[in-house]
């Protein structure tokens, strides 16, 4: 297969699993998901998105060779940058999360309920598409080089499994809160339209700025352990210890490990 399928098939890959995932609204009977089915999908997706963190990002950025400083020094850095990036959108974008019923960044009243449930989910989507458009374009800098062209599909392809339960997650609220299961649909699939955007930016910058490799690698991931731990975890735990979201998040892990590991 070429080396530009690759990225032709995965990119768009993440935006359809989103879309899948929302249509989940005109399946399931009630306006709001379940709190245990909740808990079950946020764990899966955090599962992913921390596994994915380590073993897709992490873990190349550090195999990467630096001249001007240690490798791990700079991939503490960019973790901690991501981190940032993400802590300083959440103060500064309006957003609502339905599950806590909480209203994060800038107080604005131009800004219906549906918009901001929408960006919260919106904002944090972007990292998961850098992530991919990141390792798509640092395996196209490195010549044909097939196992970081599948590695970096199967990232997409484990992204994708994580956004199918996410855009359900993000529909289903939006649903209850304006009686409409269209516009519920519609909303969960823009939400998912920022992934490709944000993965074609990673895509070009990884190609076009030599020396970005850990840099880039490491601050993806400092987004998504971000979220993780912001939001994520939170989430999967709720009220109770019933442990199916910890029982999910491990699913999720260990089956984007599986996805990380598989020789070609």
């Amino acid at each position: 297969m070429p080396e530009y399928a690759y990225p032709l098939i995965g990119i768009p890959l993440i935006f359809v699993c989103t879309s899948l995932g929302a249509a989940f609204v005109y399946f399931l009977r009630g306006k709001e998901i379940s709190p245990r089915l909740s808990k079950i999908f946020t764990g899966f997706a955090a599962g992913v998105m921390l596994s994915a963190s380590f073993f897709s990002l992490i873990k190349p950025a550090l195999e990467s060779e630096a001249t001007y400083m240690p490798t791990w020094v700079i991939v503490m850095i960019s973790i901690v940058l991501g981190a940032g990036f993400l802590w300083l959108i959440d103060k500064l974008v309006p957003h609502f999360h339905a599950s806590e019923n909480q209203e994060e960044g800038l107080r604005t009243k131009s800004m219906s309920k549906t918009s901001k449930m929408f960006l919260a989910v919106t904002i944090h989507n972007v990292p998961e598409g850098l992530s991919v458009g990141i390792g798509f374009g640092v395996a196209l800098t490195q010549g044909n080089n097939a196992a970081l062209l599948v590695g970096a599909l199967l990232l997409s392809i484990g992204i994708g499994l994580q956004n199918i339960p996410e855009g359900a997650v993000v529909s289903l609220p939006i649903k209850a809160e304006t009686g409409s299961s269209h516009k519920a649909f519609l909303f969960g699939m823009l939400s998912g339209a920022v992934e490709p955007i944000a993965a074609v930016i990673g895509l070009f910058l990884a190609m076009q700025i030599q020396g970005i490799m850990p840099w880039a690698l490491a601050f993806a991931a400092g987004c998504m352990i971000y979220v993780v731990a912001e939001e994520m975890i939170p989430e999967m735990s709720g009220e109770g210890h019933d442990h199916y979201g910890v029982w999910s998040f491990i699913l999720g892990f260990v089956i984007m490990l599986s996805l990380d590991c598989i020789q070609f």
